[in-house]
């Protein structure tokens, strides 16, 4: 085991459900996150359970599915680095899905014990692919949320993607906006590639924004806005996906972003043992709106 994570003690009369800031030291960095240990006897108790969230977003994705899990066992939510409070990759490193992978191996080899259920929505659910199919044997059940592996790339396109990849690293990143107030940032994360309604922005912003002179700013790494230097084709996500033992649970929302696209009914059809389910909802089914469907889905699904 690596030294062991750090909990911030909770506030005397503070909630049980309340989540508490951790970190989990890595050889090379420091990832932060939420934990709510529920209602378990005890916090090592119970099936640990790692919620990994979506691109740009952080580990408050979770603040309306963590509590209703809390009989199950502890839930993790992690911030991803360059995301939230986790640390930024050094100068000259990039964040590459592979690399998450390692990420999310290492956390798991260093503080848990035993295989964990992953819960992971887009981005999330995707690490949640590649881990749970080249270590079957530290994840028990897999649940992903509108996610159902990488985006692939035909052979062809690889040289054009890494020219552009490349291009853009060179340039470098823009100067960072600055908001007057929480409330400006959070409309423009709500009008964001999958809008949000106010109330689910208000409570995924704070959390990836830093008080600076005049205002807020994202601590977010600029970097995670460059293009990837490449990607899987789509035969080697089918090979990742056919490798996956854990159970599965894939929750695919009506207005997400799967849709009826042949190609993700094809990769569904690979996962030996899942159970595919359609929710209410948009991308963020898990945050905003009526997110009971979700979490009871979860709920039976880690509990059978």
């Amino acid at each position: 085991m690596n030294k062991p994570a750090t909990v911030v003690p909770a506030r005397e009369g503070q909630a049980a459900n309340t989540p508490k800031e951790t970190a989990w030291p890595l050889r090379h960095l420091t990832l932060a996150g939420l934990t709510w240990h529920g209602n378990v006897a005890l916090p090592d108790s119970g099936i640990p359970i790692l919620g990994l969230h979506g691109w740009l977003d952080n580990a408050a994705t979770f603040t309306r599915v963590a509590p209703a899990l809390g009989d199950i066992g502890p839930f993790y939510g992690i911030d991803l680095p360059g995301h939230g409070h986790s640390q930024h990759r050094s100068p000259g490193e990039h964040y590459s899905l592979l690399d998450y992978a390692a990420d999310v191996v290492e956390l798991i080899d260093h503080h848990f014990e035993r295989p964990v259920a992953i819960v992971g929505h887009s981005l999330g659910g995707i690490i949640g692919t590649l881990v749970a199919a080249s270590f079957p044997e530290k994840v028990d059940k897999l649940v992903m949320i509108d996610s159902l592996g990488p985006l692939s790339q035909a052979a062809g396109d690889s040289p054009g993607q890494l020219r552009k990849a490349i291009r853009k690293r060179l340039r470098g990143a823009g100067a960072a906006a600055t908001y007057r107030t929480l409330e400006d940032a959070a409309k423009v994360r709500a009008g964001g590639l999958s809008p949000l309604s106010d109330e689910a922005a208000h409570l995924l912003v704070p959390r990836n924004l830093e008080e600076v002179d005049g205002g807020f700013r994202w601590r977010t790494d600029a970097r995670l806005r460059f293009p990837s230097p490449g990607r899987l084709d789509e035969a080697q996500v089918h090979a990742f996906l056919q490798a996956i033992e854990a159970p599965t649970l894939l929750l695919r929302a009506e207005s997400g972003l799967l849709g009826g696209r042949e190609k993700w009914q094809q990769r569904s059809q690979l996962i030996r043992n899942l159970q595919d389910v359609t929710v209410p909802g948009s991308h963020h089914c898990h945050l905003d709106g009526d997110v009971a469907p979700v979490t009871d889905a979860i709920r039976a699904f880690l509990k059978s």
